[in-house]
């Protein structure tokens, strides 16, 4: 790992604006080329808002984030998001084909220099398990398992740094599980040192098996942890790269495929 992370927040806070409540506490976090990081904690606790902030997809009410260590300004966003990848749990497909959702972000801004390439597309969609014809298949036909494998295609295809994974198993079968955490190891293992990811899950074996580095989340607040259940298989942690909660610093697809 180098000294830079790859993706810095410097301080980051939510604040429901109609209740005034915290939603999520000032937090400074790390995520270092090269890691896999989980975060557990109950329903409501901020996890989702915290990688939604990770995302610059909702606004800060303080803080910034920090990419490559350069804060990141207006115009550089959409290429934040590009290498920056959020994926929800319940993914937005588009009518039509698997294949006309895949093509889609090729129709974006963001993604004018680079070309739809079917030939890895389907690659990918194998390697999930899915049959040959699986690019043809209409997108309101696909099971939950089915439609989330084709939404992370869809990312991955397009080459990000980083994944931000929502609970993206959430209420899928164990064999939709089973392909979706595999296609994202395939991902990291193929350049470990250039790719990074987040995974929240309430499953503590999922987190376990995801990551090397792990999280909790309670109240807003966000703390690194090794639970005692996991510690035979979670990776030793360097404390000086923990996150803690430090004092206040002074259209969605769109957003979420790098617009």
């Amino acid at each position: 790992m180098t000294d830079v992370p790859f993706v810095l927040a410097d301080g980051i806070a939510r604040r429901d604006a109609q209740r005034g409540q915290m939603l999520l506490q000032p937090t400074r976090f790390a995520l270092y080329a090269g890691e896999r990081v989980a975060i557990t904690g109950p329903s409501g606790s901020g996890k989702s808002v915290f990688l939604r902030a990770l995302a610059l997809l909702d606004p800060l009410d303080a803080g910034r984030i920090v990419w490559h260590g350069a804060p990141v300004e207006r115009a550089v966003i959409p290429r934040y998001r590009r290498n920056v990848a959020y994926i929800r749990q319940r993914p937005a497909l588009l009518d039509g084909s698997v294949e006309d959702n895949l093509r889609y972000p090729f129709e974006l801004r963001a993604y004018r220099d680079v070309r739809f390439d079917r030939a890895r597309a389907a690659s990918l969609a194998v390697q999930a398990g899915r049959a040959d014809d699986f690019l043809d298949k209409r997108a309101s036909e696909l099971s939950g398992g089915e439609a989330q494998i084709a939404a992370l295609i869809r990312v991955l295809q397009l080459a990000p740094e980083v994944l931000l994974l929502d609970e993206p198993t959430a209420s899928l079968d164990p064999e939709s599980s089973h392909a979706i955490e595999g296609l994202v190891h395939a991902w990291f293992d193929a350049e470990p040192g250039r790719h990074a990811s987040i995974w929240v899950s309430h499953d503590p074996a999922q987190a376990a098996r995801m990551s090397e580095r792990h999280l909790t989340m309670r109240a807003g607040v966000l703390d690194e942890t090794v639970q005692a259940a996991q510690a035979t298989q979670a990776a030793q942690v360097d404390p000086t790269r923990s996150a803690a909660p430090m004092p206040p610093a002074s259209r969605q697809d769109h957003q979420e495929l790098g617009q």
